[in-house]
């Protein structure tokens, strides 16, 4: 340990996972001296292009797509203090479902193997302490988001790394709440067309004794919103920014995890990714 700082690596599908499902840790960590490297693992080429044209759309292109979220994803990574953006571009395989999820060369259809070894490098590179990425559904059954848990928890069976590792989760009180909240804003917020776009929120997340871990985030609840709104192209789909500030931190101001590996012995519930490891 004292040959190199404590590090926390977190593996995420798209660009804006990062913002939305760890901003909070990525910059109250980067603030106390933990090195934080965000490995991000599609190229967000299915997501909106300008003026909103859709995937699949006349006019949209998804490599200009993909530049385009790369600049956005540099700068929430300088927004959250980010050390080490790691990009692993494959491309991004769209929502369950999709047509996209068959093409080649999609996460979705790279092999577990393959991308395993690709991310075991940069474990073996940055040596991370602690390591979060999405449970066994990706969150919310995003196919990028499950291939990002798969790839991860087969790339830490072949470094032996990472003495803690985390599942992003929400208990069930949070997600009680962000639906009222969606319904306050209902006039504003519309169903999707595509019924295999819709997200049940009753099934995501966990009871709350079940969640091992909350961190407080509040003091980086305006980096985390900022980062967030730095993927600007995604504006529309990025319901957060609806509430402002005030609101989306008061909801989102506790990070919470499930820790699947651990071998420090820190006791749970616990309100720090690194408790055990200082």
């Amino acid at each position: 340990m004292a040959d190199r700082p404590l590090t926390l690596m977190a593996v995420h599908a798209h660009p804006d996972d990062e913002a939305s499902g760890t901003g909070g840790v990525l910059a109250r960590y980067a603030a106390e001296g933990i090195r934080t490297v965000l490995v991000t693992c599609t190229d967000g080429g299915c997501g909106d292009g300008p003026g909103g044209v859709k995937p699949g759309d006349p006019g949209h292109d998804p490599a200009a797509v993909a530049a385009m979220r790369r600049t956005e994803l540099e700068a929430s990574c300088e927004v959250l203090k980010v050390s080490h953006l790691e990009l692993l571009e494959y491309a991004d395989s769209g929502m369950m479902g999709w047509p996209t999820n068959d093409a080649p060369g999609s996460f979705w259809q790279t092999p577990v193997e393959d991308g395993a070894a690709r991310l075991a490098e940069l474990m073996r590179r940055y040596q991370p302490d602690v390591v979060v990425t999405y449970d066994e559904n990706g969150f919310y059954g995003h196919p990028d988001h499950i291939q990002a848990h798969r790839i991860t928890m087969a790339a830490l069976e072949l470094v032996e790394a990472a003495p803690k590792v985390y599942w992003t989760t929400a208990p069930h009180s949070m997600m009680k709440r962000f639906g009222e909240v969606m319904r306050e804003f209902g006039a504003d917020f519309e169903e999707p067309d595509d019924p295999t776009e819709a997200v049940d929120l009753h099934s995501i997340g966990l009871p709350d004794e079940e969640v091992s871990t909350w961190v407080d985030t509040t003091a980086f609840g305006d980096q985390k919103f900022d980062a967030l709104a730095a993927h600007a192209s995604q504006g529309e789909n990025i319901f957060f920014l609806r509430m402002g500030k005030e609101r989306f931190n008061d909801l989102w101001g506790v990070e919470t995890f499930v820790r699947v590996k651990d071998s420090t012995g820190a006791a749970v519930p616990e309100t720090d990714l690194f408790a055990g490891l200082r």
